[in-house]
């Protein structure tokens, strides 16, 4: 037991989360297997991740001036995210076998006493769709930027906590697609067949539409079938980049107005091109200020258990 204990103490805030997280994962598919298919490959892969994270935690401490090692040591999430965001594909609808979309539809008449994405297709153009289109694609990049912004400043404290803090976010999400699963308004509002035709851009709005779809494992032939991620309560996108806007401007970051900029217009564009209904947005705020206020507590407790800085801002 001593020896596990001083093996944890080792590892830094964001490894330990992944850790825990998919710990939470190998259990939720063993629990739920009779459901979920394809439950054995599933746990067997979130063991060789696990075993991979414990390994370089092994050999960074051993190795403790490898740059190799400490740069693949802050670099590994950003992979890792979109991986355990594939993962849910295959457990939440066997799961759960239940979209909450017409709950969701129901909460935005509620509330906006319309639907959002069809008030804001009066507004649709070629144009603002194409740049509004090249913003959403660029939603995975924002994070890494403002991470890789601080490493280049040799903020190496704050780079630790912005990718923990953005770890954390993604996977507290991901905990909310199993809550209210849903498909969103461009399946359930609109005919998705059509998109193209009712949203078109200029040059890469379609091409990039594609690209999004296949990530979503979204059938795009000429038939749509239920095999799609289960992904927009609360909007993950929304979440995420007012956690990076709020970090970009707490860490006086020079990229904080750019960052600010096209957060802003990411988050709207979430609406305006059908990926989310209005509602996802306002549980994507609430989610983000939540994760904000309990992942810097949590970081710090794991900083000072170890003897590490804390994050101060």
């Amino acid at each position: 037991m001593n020896s596990i204990k001083k093996f944890l103490l080792k590892l830094d805030a964001t490894a330990l989360l992944v850790i825990i997280f998919y710990s939470l994962l190998i259990i939720t598919n063993a629990v739920f297997s009779y459901k979920i298919e394809c439950w054995k490959e599933l746990i067997i892969f979130e063991l060789i991740v696990t075993a991979l994270i414990v390994s370089l935690a092994i050999f960074k401490n051993k190795n403790a001036t490898s740059k190799t090692l400490k740069t693949l040591n802050y670099w590994y999430p950003a992979i890792l995210i979109f991986a355990t965001y594939k993962q849910l594909f295959f457990m939440i609808r066997p799961i759960r076998n239940t979209d909450y979309d017409q709950l969701l539809i129901q909460l935005d008449k509620y509330i906006f006493h319309s639907d959002p994405t069809s008030v804001l297709y009066k507004i649709a153009n070629p144009f603002l769709t194409e740049i509004l289109q090249i913003i959403y694609f660029s939603f995975y990049l924002l994070p890494v930027l403002l991470a890789a912004y601080l490493y280049l400043e040799h903020k190496y404290e704050e780079t630790n906590y912005v990718i923990f803090a953005v770890v954390y976010g993604f996977f507290l999400s991901y905990m909310g697609y199993f809550l209210l699963p849903g498909v969103g308004p461009r399946f359930t509002l609109h005919n998705f067949l059509k998109m193209d035709q009712e949203l078109p851009g200029l040059y890469l709005a379609e091409p990039l539409r594609r690209i999004i779809n296949l990530g979503g494992s979204v059938n795009t032939g000429f038939s749509i079938t239920d095999n799609f991620q289960r992904d927009v309560f609360p909007s993950g996108h929304t979440m995420i980049t007012i956690i990076v806007m709020y970090l970009g401007i707490k860490f006086k970051c020079l990229i904080r107005k750019p960052l600010l900029v096209a957060g802003s217009l990411l988050i709207f564009s979430t609406v305006y091109l059908r990926y989310h209904y209005g509602v996802d947005l306002i549980a994507g705020a609430l989610f983000a200020v939540v994760s904000l206020w309990s992942s810097k507590k949590l970081y710090n407790v794991w900083q000072i258990k170890t003897k590490r800085n804390v994050i101060n801002y």
